[in-house]
């Protein structure tokens, strides 16, 4: 097996938090006994997806102030919150009175656009200001302006027994150096290289300059390093899919396999207008993975990941692609456990 440049240095895992609509509490548990799970396996970080309308995690700023009063260590991550759901000013006061509860351990990762499937939502959402909203890139300045203190009014003072700051409060300090851009193109790569942010890459990118899903993500972290005033050493966390089977049960690994083989066809080619390419779920023993990640053109570019875990499998499968990542794959790439 060839070894890499240098070993992993951090290892996360990332959650969609699904639930049964009958029984939506019991979901959100298992979501956080993961978390602590992780902090018990020594992960670096725990990291939640974001769905609106969807049995999956609607609020993860939520359910984070959750995780952070029953862990101690693990850092606690959003991939991503789609920010043309959020008011930037709200969102900012909710991310640093969670970065506060957590002594510093939260890592925000947003990204920009149109909500999804926006035609069936904006008269929800935006009634009376559909047409008029931005969902560019300002979105994301204006909450970097908040999370650092910049004024968000030209008043502060006493009215009456009231004192007002002229800035988001509470301030979190150093909160707004650990916000994370999740992009999938060129262009939002270069965005994030040239705000300073760090680089969320995920299993799915755009086909610009290949179709070859490993060198679109090279390319993308390329560029994003080549903007940032960090250069090589600004942060890029790359998060794919992985399913280990080394202490799987025969059962699990029957269904772990129906799972990658229906989800394989997509990665063929690029799927739609906007030519999405997907990764291929990477399934095997820790040793196969790891020459897998190992012959991967991006990873060799990264010596952070946040391993995505399937949608659809139960608790228990969870904790055993949790161990087997954290005890068997880790050290395969280079990381000895910290428990």
């Amino acid at each position: 097996m060839p070894l890499p440049a240098q070993p992993l240095r951090q290892l996360g895992f990332l959650t969609i938090g699904l639930f049964d609509p009958a029984d939506p509490g019991r979901g959100h548990e298992s979501t956080l006994r993961l978390v602590e799970l992780g902090e018990e396996l020594g992960f670096d970080s725990a990291w939640v997806r974001h769905r609106h309308l969807q049995y999956g995690i609607s609020s993860p700023v939520a359910v984070l102030a959750a995780a952070s009063q029953r862990t101690e260590r693990i850092e606690l991550g959003t991939a991503v919150i789609p920010l043309g759901w959020e008011n930037p000013l709200r969102l900012a006061e909710d991310l640093a009175t969670v970065d506060l509860l957590s002594g510093g351990r939260l890592n925000p990762g947003v990204s920009v656009g149109r909500p999804g499937h926006y035609d069936r939502v904006a008269s929800a959402l935006y009634p009376h200001t559909a047409e008029a909203e931005d969902f560019g890139y300002d979105r994301v300045r204006r909450l970097l302006d908040f999370l650092r203190g910049e004024p968000a009014t030209d008043f502060d003072g006493v009215e009456g027994i009231e004192v007002y700051s002229d800035r988001v409060q509470p301030v979190s300090p150093g909160l707004a150096g650990r916000l994370w851009y999740g992009g999938g193109s060129l262009r939002s790569a270069r965005w994030a290289g040239e705000q300073g942010l760090s680089l969320l890459t995920s299993n799915v990118v755009r086909a610009e300059e290949s179709e070859d899903f490993a060198e679109i993500q090279r390319s993308q972290i390329a560029a994003f390093r080549a903007r940032h005033p960090e250069g090589g050493r600004a942060r890029v966390s790359q998060g794919l899919v992985v399913i280990p089977t080394d202490s799987a049960s025969a059962e699990q690994r029957a269904k772990y396999r129906d799972y990658v083989r229906g989800r394989t066809p997509r990665t063929a080619a690029p799927q739609g207008p906007a030519r999405t390419v997907f990764a291929p779920d990477l399934i095997g023993t820790s040793t196969e993975i790891a020459e897998q990640l190992y012959s991967h053109a991006a990873f060799r570019e990264v010596d952070e990941v946040v391993f995505a875990l399937p949608f659809s499998f139960g608790h228990e499968d969870y904790v055993q692609i949790l161990t087997d990542i954290a005890t068997r794959l880790a050290p395969a790439l280079g990381r000895q456990p910290t428990l």
